[in-house]
């Protein structure tokens, strides 16, 4: 399974760069992940648990990150084994670029399962493997940007400053 996409987000590149070396923001970014150790040096560990289709499973594994090109690009990769479910296996290559706005996020996902997970059709695989990135990079926007809202939240001052994402607070 295969598949390519970007977020433009409203922080720079240096920013973003910082968030995706965090490992509370990847945890906190993907989803049913229990917890998350590790250095973006050597490495994370990660528990995570899923249910695809009828398949509910527990994964360990390890998440990489390689080939970094500070503030422009790296590899993320990573493999998990859940147990008689099977064992899940991917990576994404992420590129960030500067925009007027911010930062383009773009990334292409490759992902492989095996086991009981696998004989469950490469429709249902794929069409979870779509949403297991796109929600972890929903989550990762709003994690640097704020919550998608209509209008902008007003700060206490009433000066209608924008809603920061909790990431953004915390360095900013």
């Amino acid at each position: 399974m295969q598949l390519s996409d970007h977020r433009d987000i409203k922080a720079d590149p240096a920013t973003v760069w910082a968030a995706i070396l965090n490992p509370e923001v990847l945890k906190e970014c993907v989803p049913g992940c229990d917890s998350m150790t590790g250095t973006p040096e050597t490495g994370f560990e990660a528990v995570v648990t899923q249910k695809v289709g009828p398949v509910k499973a527990t994964f360990k594994g390890v998440v990489n990150l390689t080939e970094m090109v500070p503030h422009q690009s790296l590899r993320i990769s990573g493999e998990g084994k859940g147990g008689p479910a099977g064992f899940a296996k991917g990576g994404a290559n992420v590129t960030l670029t500067a925009t007027e706005t911010g930062t383009r996020l773009s990334y292409e996902v490759e992902a492989n399962v095996g086991g009981k997970i696998a004989q469950l059709g490469s429709r249902i695989i794929d069409g979870f493997a779509k949403k297991m990135a796109d929600d972890f990079f929903t989550r990762f926007q709003e994690a640097i940007e704020g919550p998608a809202e209509e209008e902008p939240a007003v700060a206490d001052g009433g000066e209608g400053e924008q809603k920061k994402g909790w990431f953004k607070r915390l360095i900013g």
